[in-house]
């Protein structure tokens, strides 16, 4: 029954949102003013098949963080939030979990931020939202890929290009971040469960946990290089909400360079190669 609910929701909530307001492209013939259910698999960073389950009442039992990426995508509001995880059968995370709400007004200053890669992820390094420009840049992330802490010591290589002294103040920053966020939510399952497994897979994350490392995220250049755009020189600043302990991750190009040209070459690519 809740399964059924769930899926009627999350469709009647999806056929509100236009592709305009969640900055994808917006021409072509489209059968409905809402988002496509391919739009809007692409904005939760879901699998369009699943969203299809879920919607038809096939799939069961979706987790916390499908609801929870689900609800950013459809872009809630809190007491909506509240209904889509009672539609799903779940209790809305509380307090002692890592927060990962998106409010209204944090998600109007992402909207106005056109043209800009941005990426938003929690306390633990978790990506909750990544807008049109930042997924072509750097790629779509599934399952534990999301997690930018997982991805350093147990994912693939990225496009992101590093040296081995930039390797080594990456893995210690991130160690010492996701160790002060276990001491403010330590009662975070899923934030327990992902220390536990990078220290059982990643003997580098084992050490560098074990011993203490100390060290901070800073405002870097990234090389990424990119498949279609070439390599591109980019500024990355984090930038954190205050009461809400979500990262901001913005990465602009300097004017007037290549770098800047290859990333409005993505801008104008990107998005309708995603959700073509």
């Amino acid at each position: 029954m809740a399964t059924t609910e769930f899926g009627n929701v999350v469709r009647r909530w999806r056929a509100r949102v236009s592709p305009g307001a969640a900055e994808l492209p917006t021409g072509g013939y489209r059968r409905t003013a809402g988002l496509r259910r391919e739009e809007l698999a692409l904005l939760a960073g879901i699998f369009v098949e699943y969203v299809t389950r879920l919607e038809q009442g096939r799939a069961t039992n979706p987790s916390e963080q499908v609801v929870e990426a689900l609800g950013r995508a459809l872009r809630l509001t809190g007491a909506e939030r509240q209904h889509l995880f009672h539609a799903a059968g779940l209790v809305p995370p509380g307090q002692g979990t890592v927060p990962a709400y998106i409010t209204p007004s944090v998600q109007r200053m992402l909207d106005r931020l056109t043209g800009t890669p941005v990426a938003v992820s929690d306390a633990a390094w978790t990506l909750l939202l990544a807008n049109p420009l930042y997924t072509p840049l750097m790629g779509q992330y599934h399952g534990n890929e999301r997690n930018a802490v997982w991805r350093t010591f147990l994912g693939s290589d990225s496009r992101v290009r590093h040296t081995p002294q930039d390797r080594r103040e990456l893995e210690v920053a991130q160690v010492f971040e996701l160790r002060s966020t276990m001491s403010r939510y330590p009662s975070d399952r899923r934030l327990r469960r992902l220390v536990t497994e990078l220290r059982a897979n990643s003997g580098r994350f084992a050490e560098l946990w074990d011993s203490g490392a100390v060290g901070r995220h800073v405002a870097a250049h990234k090389i990424v290089d990119h498949p279609q755009v070439g390599t591109l020189t980019l500024d990355c600043d984090l930038l954190s909400v205050a009461g809400s302990d979500l990262r901001i991750l913005v990465c602009t190009a300097e004017p007037d360079t290549e770098d800047a040209e290859r990333l409005a070459l993505l801008t104008e690519v990107g998005t309708q190669a995603l959700v073509g």
